[in-house]
């Protein structure tokens, strides 16, 4: 009997999971095994390979011809170096970095959590966005730069209103007196 090691395809339409399994070369690809020696699933970066490597290194010592895929996947993990004899058996394998425990992620998400403003709601209604924001930025009105004297030409009687109409401020009013008129300097 011709024995091959080759994949078993598994899994769903679009995401493969394949077992490495040892069958007689006459059955179908997803027919009879004879025994399962690893899995391999390529959906994952990098990818998963599991090759269980004495009975893969048995499989190949009794004539067991692997497939093109499998000869690959056996090249990665150096169980075909160590049954031909080559250098290079420790293989190229590339390992997933462990995940960490979902304790830890819950723990880290309590603490940001803790970390939050209580200030209360995190949408303020806009009255409340205004008093919080004249809190943290009070508006210190400046008071206006004194210019140059300018020549007023008004009455007396226009000044005066002026003068009752604003309300009092640290400006400086200037008196006009008649002298500063051009209607006293015609006189």
């Amino acid at each position: 009997m011709a024995t091959k090691i080759r994949l078993m395809r598994m899994g769903k339409i679009r995401t493969p999971y394949f077992r490495i399994v040892v069958t007689d070369s006459r059955k179908a690809r997803n027919g009879l095994s004879i025994e399962e020696i690893g899995r391999y699933a390529p959906g994952q970066e990098p990818s998963l390979i599991e090759v269980n490597s004495d009975r893969a290194l048995y499989w190949l010592g009794t004539g067991a011809l692997p497939t093109a895929a499998v000869e690959a996947i056996l090249k990665v993990t150096g169980d075909w170096q160590k049954h031909k004899g080559l250098p290079g058996t420790e293989g190229t394998l590339r390992v997933a970095a462990p995940k960490p425990h979902k304790s830890v992620a819950y723990e880290a998400a309590v603490k940001q959590a803790m970390d939050e403003p209580k200030e209360g709601a995190t949408t303020l209604k806009k009255k409340a966005q205004e008093k919080l924001a004249a809190k943290a930025n009070p508006v210190v009105e400046e008071a206006p730069v004194a210019e140059a004297p300018v020549e007023v030409v008004a009455d007396e009687a226009q000044v005066a209103e002026a003068v009752v109409e604003e309300t009092p401020a640290p400006e400086v009013v200037a008196e006009v007196t008649p002298e500063a008129t051009p209607e006293a300097a015609a006189e």
